[in-house]
């Protein structure tokens, strides 16, 4: 009971009890910036379904046309927290209805079965709804604590048609559908595929951790690719004799460390100025999303340049030379010989 109260106040601090058996919870509801008035009697025995709401004018006015989904919400909530957290959810749909006239409201029978469904899931995996209730998101955990979302775009002929459903995962995300499913099918899917991707998951997390990942900056957990920065053996160094075979016990970060004989050195330790990371033509790092990605042939020289950059400058210069999608030319430092080949079609 005590955790029950302590929730109710976390959620809604303005809705406090009247009387010392805490039958009676006056207060405000909160929505849209706004604060609503409204009164809750229980019975002795504290079932929500034999409770009585007392709206304000405003308030009423505003519910009208959800008056029955309220009753019902009501007399099916387990507790009055549970409640309350359906009835804000309900008033901010119906304030974003009320401000988007052009949209028609949900039917109250859609409502009805939506807010069901939503239960049995759990509203704490609810992250969202769109006003209309055509869009909604919910959240997960796998089991190594990393947070999840999908987005559930409910079509007009739902649950006769399936929904869309949109994830951030590195491979397609389908989801078996008949006429009797429901959002809770939906949800115990994504919870299957969360945890048949945790092991690259965990792979992708010690890169991102353990290593200074140059790009991309804030991968996704859709992305699989990453271009870290590497120290290399110095030259003149011997490597050590023996042959490093894949461990299957080890990582896959451990792994590369055994065989490529090479280090990745963590953004902690490294700074950004320890790599002369600007482009030697347009003097910045990222470039439409791009960083710099081509080096001159000189050693003595190694200065990176964006790949548009040094397509376009050597471009402009007379003594450069083409052949298919490889040029030739000077480098604009040391104007040495450099190479540049074309990954894609030239701009």
């Amino acid at each position: 009971m005590a955790d029950a109260e302590a929730s109710l106040l976390r959620h809604f601090p303005l809705l406090l009890p009247q009387n010392r058996e805490k039958t009676v919870y006056e207060g405000f509801i909160s929505a849209q910036g706004s604060d609503f008035h409204l009164r809750i009697v229980l019975p002795k025995d504290l079932q929500l379904k034999k409770a009585r709401l007392l709206c304000s004018l405003q308030l009423k006015n505003i519910l009208n046309e959800y008056h029955q989904v309220v009753q019902q919400r009501m007399k099916h909530s387990p507790d009055l927290t549970s409640f309350m957290m359906e009835l804000k959810m309900i008033l901010e749909v119906a304030l974003k209805n009320k401000q988007e006239l052009c949209v028609q409201p949900p039917s109250c029978s859609f409502c009805k079965d939506l807010l069901t469904e939503i239960g049995a899931i759990g509203w704490d995996k609810l992250a969202c709804v769109e006003s209309s209730f055509s869009t909604i998101k919910l959240k997960a955990d796998d089991t190594s604590g990393r947070e999840h979302l999908i987005t559930v775009k409910l079509k007009a002929k739902y649950p006769v048609e399936p929904p869309d459903c949109v994830v951030d995962f590195p491979v397609p995300f389908s989801v078996s559908w008949t006429p009797q499913s429901s959002l809770v099918d939906v949800y115990s899917q994504f919870l299957v595929a969360l945890e048949t991707l945790k092991v690259f998951w965990d792979v992708m997390d010690e890169i991102d951790e353990k290593t200074w990942v140059l790009e991309p900056e804030k991968p996704p957990r859709s992305v699989t690719a990453r271009r870290i920065a590497l120290v290399t053996k110095p030259l003149g160094m011997k490597l050590s004799g023996s042959i490093h075979l894949w461990d299957p016990e080890n990582s896959l970060l451990q792994n590369l460390k055994d065989v490529l004989e090479i280090d990745f050195p963590a953004r902690t330790i490294l700074e950004e100025s320890d790599f002369s990371m600007d482009c030697g033509i347009c003097y910045a790092h990222h470039l439409n999303g791009a960083i710099p990605d081509q080096v001159c042939n000189n050693p003595q020289c190694g200065q990176p340049f964006h790949q548009i950059c040094l397509y376009e400058w050597l471009r402009g210069l007379s003594t450069s030379r083409q052949s298919f999608n490889v040029f030739f030319g000077d480098c604009p430092y040391c104007s040495k010989p450099i190479t540049l080949k074309m990954s894609g079609r030239k701009p």
